[in-house]
C-alpha cells in the first residue's frame, strides 16, 4: 500500500495562518481511494455560484488548479477514472469540491451527515452536490477501533478502512482509519484545527473551531478522544489533520 499525502487547496484569512486541505489518495492492487476532495475544478470556474461571495472571504478560498486533486491525480500517472471510491470526512464546501471531478467513483459518507447535506441546512453547498454523487451511506456500527465506533468500508482487498464518528464540527463529521502495515493511520478531518489542540485547550484557534461547529459539546468530546487516543495508542496510530501544513510528510 502507499498513501500519498496531497494538500488540495488553500485557505488564508488573514491575520490567522495559512490552511491546508490535507488529502489522502491511497493506493493499493491497482485501486485508489480518495479520502476527502479539497477545492475542485468547478469550484475554480464558478466559485461564488459554488461556495459564494461568505464563505470565500471568510475562509480565505484561494484557487490554484494544480493543486486540485484531478489535476494531481494525472500528475502521479493514473487516470481520474482510476479513483473508484471516495470517503468524506464531512461536506462543507473545502471538503467536497473535487467531488464533480469524479463522477464515475462511490462516495463514502456518514449516515448523519448526508441526512444533513440533504436537509437544506445552509451549511452546505447543494451546487457542490448537483452533479449526482454515487452515495454509499454507513450506518451505526457495534464495531469498534481503539474504543471508537468503527463504520467498515470493504473498499481494497487486504486493507482495512473505517470511518470513525467523531461528531461535533458536523453531526455527521468522521474520521477515517486506515491500516498501514503494523500502523494506522487516522485521518481527523476537522476533529481539529491544528495538532497544538490535541495539547491545548485555549489556542487561539479553539475559538474558531467552536464558533464553526454544529454542536460545541459534542466536537470536544471527540477531542477529548483523540487525546486520549494520543495518550494511550501513540505506538500504534498515527493522526493527521485537514488544515495544519506541519502535517504533511517531510519531502511531500
Amino acid at each position: 500500500m502507499k498513501i500519498h499525502h496531497l494538500n488540495c487547496g488553500i485557505l488564508h484569512a488573514p491575520p490567522g495562518p495559512k490552511a491546508s486541505c490535507h488529502c489522502l489518495l491511497i493506493e493499493h492492487e491497482g485501486r485508489l481511494v480518495l479520502v476527502d476532495t479539497g477545492i475542485g475544478l468547478e469550484d475554480i470556474k464558478r466559485p461564488l455560484e459554488r461556495i459564494g461571495p461568505f464563505a470565500i472571504r471568510a475562509a480565505g478560498f484561494q484557487f490554484h488548479e494544480e493543486l486540485t486533486a484531478a489535476r494531481q491525480v494525472a500528475g502521479l500517472g493514473f487516470r481520474v477514472g482510476d479513483v473508484t471510491d471516495i470517503v468524506l470526512t464531512h461536506g462543507d464546501h473545502d471538503h467536497v469540491g473535487g467531488l464533480a471531478d469524479f463522477p464515475a467513483a462511490k462516495v463514502h459518507v456518514a449516515a448523519e451527515e448526508l441526512a444533513q447535506i440533504e436537509s437544506g441546512n445552509g451549511r452546505y453547498s447543494a451546487a457542490q452536490f448537483a452533479h449526482g454523487p454515487l452515495w454509499v451511506v454507513h450506518g451505526v456500527s457495534s464495531e469498534r477501533w481503539f474504543g471508537l465506533e468503527a463504520r467498515r468500508m470493504a473498499l481494497v482487498p487486504g486493507c482495512d478502512i473505517y470511518l470513525v464518528p467523531l461528531f461535533g464540527h458536523t453531526l455527521g463529521h468522521c474520521g477515517v482509519a486506515v491500516q498501514v502495515g503494523e500502523r494506522w493511520l487516522l485521518h481527523v478531518g476537522d476533529a481539529y484545527y491544528l495538532k497544538v489542540e490535541l495539547s491545548m485547550d485555549d489556542h487561539p484557534v479553539s475559538a474558531l473551531a467552536a464558533m464553526r461547529a454544529e454542536d460545541d459539546g459534542l466536537r470536544r468530546a471527540s477531542l477529548a478522544e483523540l487525546r486520549r487516543l494520543v495518550k494511550d495508542n501513540a505506538a500504534e496510530v498515527d493522526l493527521v489533520g485537514y488544515h495544519d501544513f506541519s502535517e504533511f510528510p517531510t519531502g511531500t
